[in-house]
């Protein structure tokens, strides 16, 4: 997954980030579907509500070209404006 140049996040940090969206797709993703260039609707476990929500508010502190949207227990949406649209394509498909 490239960060791209807007991220804040600082850099010595971005690996640890990367690391806990990996884990997260890793062991609660059931079903990811792209809906168009910018815009990812990710079917998460129920069980990783809290942790998502956790990391999309963090996420959303330093990656302010990110809308999530987490609906219910489950379905987490990501959208970004067009400038941005490559970013999704490092996340599952």
């Amino acid at each position: 997954m490239d960060v791209p140049e807007a991220c804040t996040l600082p850099t010595a940090e971005q690996p640890l980030r990367i690391a806990e969206f990996s884990e997260l797709f890793a062991n609660h993703l059931q079903r990811a579907e792209r809906l168009d260039s910018r815009t990812l609707d990710l079917t998460l476990d129920p069980d990783a509500h809290d942790t998502t929500a956790d990391l999309i508010a963090r996420e959303s502190e330093c990656c302010s070209f990110f809308t999530f949207t987490l609906t219910g227990a489950t379905t987490l949406r990501i959208t970004v404006p067009p400038t941005h649209a490559a970013v999704l394509d490092g996340f599952p498909q």
